[in-house]
């Protein structure tokens, strides 16, 4: 992944503005700034979770799962939920039974149906982590306020809501 650490100065981006007249200075900085933020987050959550020895994609798995009542959910469904193929999950999955986080067992009524279940190995998993990971995002969200933070998440959604610029099937 690839981390812009010079963001450029207000200079530099109105010199790009004259040259590109449909650049926003202002929305162009925001964008670069969440991008990076949003980098260094995703970087320091992979440290975080390496020292569990755990990546994101099975991380997300667990925690997947864990959200269930029955701790059971499908691979289509897992996937559908992580926003990954089917293929990329059943890499995850492989990787996590081998493991013993999680289990494949078959479904009765449809031999060809597999549900994955979380194992205690893999609760146990996720309770070593998850207080470390608990900790490390309050001592990162820390510096905003009750009321920031609301504010942070509608600010997020209407940028999420943006995101159809980017759709290019439109």
């Amino acid at each position: 992944m690839l981390q812009l650490r010079d963001l450029p100065t207000q200079e530099v981006l109105q010199r790009f503005a004259q040259r590109y007249p449909a650049a926003d200075v202002t929305a162009i900085a925001s964008f670069l700034m969440l991008l990076r933020v949003a980098t260094d987050l995703s970087v320091a959550l992979d440290a975080c979770l390496s020292k569990h020895d755990l990546l994101q994609g099975r991380w997300w798995v667990l925690i997947l799962l864990m959200r269930e009542a029955d701790l059971t959910s499908t691979p289509s469904v897992l996937a559908e939920k992580l926003g990954v193929t089917r293929a990329t999950m059943t890499g995850l999955l492989d990787g996590l039974e081998q493991g013993g986080l999680v289990k494949r067992v078959l479904v009765p009524e449809d031999r060809r149906s597999v549900k994955i279940c979380l194992t205690e190995a893999g609760q146990a998993k996720l309770d070593a982590v998850m207080p470390d990971y608990y900790t490390r995002l309050r001592l990162c969200m820390q510096g905003l306020s009750a009321p920031q933070r609301n504010d942070l998440q509608v600010i997020l959604g209407v940028i999420d809501h943006g995101m159809s610029a980017w759709d290019f099937n439109q």
